[in-house]
């Protein structure tokens, strides 16, 4: 354990009835980076996994503020992902996502929480099968299917001030102007709504551009789920108003498993804890109690 001064809160009013420490970090072998953000009663360990890549956990912290859960909620980093930049090895993506092996051996009673690409890293990784107590997919997709369907959502609702951001990225692909072509995003990932909030947790981020690049040369545009859960219970939660992912792939009666929960998170978009944080709170209650129910 390597103690910090730091807490891992978006919102300090969530603290409120809840254990919670200087931020306690582990790293496994190969470096997938694990912070506690905070503690309850019980011995499950909620792992939550970021999308992106190349966003950092950060971008769950108000997920992680929302859940109401029984036992510990940690966040997530692969090797060279965010701000997870501590060198283990050479090459820090070797062993994407098959890495995530290690985060689940690291701590018992997990249950992974993949947001996006995050939760498509766990379908792509079928020795996870037997290791998880439960599975949560959030604003995520069975195949690569989706992608072709949000570069058709851009040219619908075409963003001037996103144009301009990536030819300014394009004459200098910097960090800064790569956080600008993001956050330049915004009305894409959110509802009107939610526009400030998502344009400041956008703006807020440690953006890894060596992940996203890896991940778009070696994941995105060739993946395909390779294992489903059948003894286990999985939530997948979504925006009913998200613009990035396109769910038309789990229609697939293979995923309509009788342990498979869909939970839609009406008027809210690819982040859907910023526009409806009671109604994910509520879902992963009733997650919880499914999980606990189910291992007895």
């Amino acid at each position: 354990m390597i103690p910090s001064v730091r807490f891992l809160f978006a919102d300090p009013e969530k603290r409120i009835g809840v254990i919670f420490f200087p931020m306690q970090t582990r790293y496994t072998p190969s470096g997938v980076r694990l912070q506690l953000h905070s503690t309850r009663e019980g011995p499950l360990n909620w792992l939550l996994l970021p999308g992106g890549p190349g966003l950092g956990s950060e971008s769950l912290l108000e997920l992680a503020d929302a859940l109401d859960v029984p036992g510990s909620i940690w966040l997530v980093d692969l090797p060279g992902d965010g701000s997870n930049t501590v060198a283990h090895s050479p090459d820090p993506f070797a062993n994407w996502p098959d890495v995530l092996i290690e985060a689940v051996d690291t701590l018992p009673e997990a249950i992974f929480v993949g947001h996006s690409t995050g939760g498509m890293y766990l379908l792509a990784t079928p020795a996870l099968q037997g290791r998880l107590r439960g599975l949560a997919l959030l604003d995520s997709a069975p195949n690569s299917a989706w992608h072709a369907d949000y570069v058709a959502m851009t040219r619908r609702h075409p963003l001037p001030e996103f144009d301009l951001a990536v030819a300014a990225y394009s004459q200098q692909p910097t960090l800064e102007k790569f956080t600008a072509m993001v956050v330049a995003a915004t009305a894409w990932n959110f509802t009107p709504s939610a526009l400030t909030a998502g344009r400041k947790l956008l703006a807020r981020l440690p953006y890894n551009i060596a992940a996203v690049t890896w991940s778009d040369t070696h994941f995105d545009h060739a993946y395909q789920a390779r294992w489903w859960p059948s003894d286990i219970p999985v939530l997948r939660l979504y925006g009913g108003s998200d613009r990035i992912v396109s769910q038309h792939g789990w229609r697939d009666p293979a995923y309509h498993t009788p342990n498979h929960i869909a939970c839609e998170i009406a008027g809210a978009g690819h982040f859907p804890w910023i526009e409806n944080p009671e109604a994910v709170t509520q879902a992963f209650r009733d997650f919880a109690a499914e999980i606990q129910l189910h291992s007895r």
